[in-house]
């Protein structure tokens, strides 16, 4: 995935923020020169803990309530605003272009309809 990218097209990139299945991409990412965060949860991966018969079950921590992730929900955010869009809810394009297009005209109704309740 990222051994093929031409990073030349986005030459601001230093920094990749990345679900848990990522984790693993992280030498391939140091070595083009990338740095790669794995966004999870403190608890991630821990289903439960083995003691022996009679020793006492040490307690996990964990937070109650939803608490977003950091970074990772201004991205969940972004794609639903998107989604709010007709031809943005599902990806009918062919071509690629269009979708950006579609993209960029989702975003300019945002940007527009927070500028018309600035004023």
């Amino acid at each position: 995935m990222l051994a093929g990218m031409d990073l030349s097209l986005w030459p601001r990139v230093r920094k990749l923020f990345v679900d848990w299945g990522y984790r693993g991409l992280k030498e391939t990412a140091s070595s083009l020169g990338l740095e790669l965060e794995v966004v999870a949860r403190p608890y991630a991966g821990v289903r439960g803990v083995w003691v022996r018969e009679g020793a006492e079950v040490p307690e996990i921590p964990r937070e109650r309530g939803f608490k977003p992730l950091p970074k990772r929900w201004v991205v969940e955010r972004t794609f639903a605003w998107l989604g709010r869009n007709r031809r943005l809810a599902k990806d009918y394009e062919e071509n690629p272009g269009v979708s950006e297009a579609w993209v960029y005209l989702g975003t300019l109704r945002l940007l527009v309809r927070r500028l018309a309740r600035a004023v």
